[in-house]
């Protein structure tokens, strides 16, 4: 989608993708080694009963899934950041989960007209409907002037 298609309320979905037990452990042992991530039996004796996915590979799921049904073919350029990044309940291998977004805001900065801004919500739910990461996201977007 390019910066002009996006609009304050809209909302943007990508169905489920799944969450397999072979990315979680690649993920982890690469990124997030803690035991509750890599190890079946310290896991399972836990606090979650059992292996979770990082929160880091669902947060890297959920950029894939934007860039996948909004962000491929726009003009975005990058983001100074998020805002509260929620992960509400863990991930486990055999779930699928997919992503809603809804455009809470969006300008053209007032010290550049070459920059546009997209904040926007993001909601990351499995496949029972049950929300597992919530975020505020914002986008910054080039656009080029009229005078080219």
């Amino acid at each position: 989608m390019k910066f002009a298609e996006f609009e304050v309320g809209m909302l943007i979905k990508h169905p489920l993708v799944p969450v397999t037990r072979e990315e979680m452990l690649d993920f982890a042992q690469k990124y997030d080694p803690q035991s509750f991530h890599i190890d079946d039996k310290q896991a399972e004796e836990g606090h979650w009963g059992g292996l979770i996915a990082s929160g880091w590979l669902t947060c890297g799921k959920a950029m894939r899934m934007a860039v996948d049904s909004a962000l491929h073919d726009s003009e975005s350029f990058g983001s100074p950041g998020l805002e509260r990044l929620r992960w509400v309940l863990p991930v486990r291998a055999g779930d699928s989960i997919r992503l809603e977004a809804t455009v809470a805001s969006k300008r053209v900065s007032s010290s550049r007209s070459d920059l546009g801004i997209i904040r926007w919500n993001w909601n990351v739910f499995n496949q029972r409907d049950e929300l597992v990461l919530e975020m505020e996201a914002t986008s910054m977007f080039e656009l080029k002037s009229e005078q080219e």
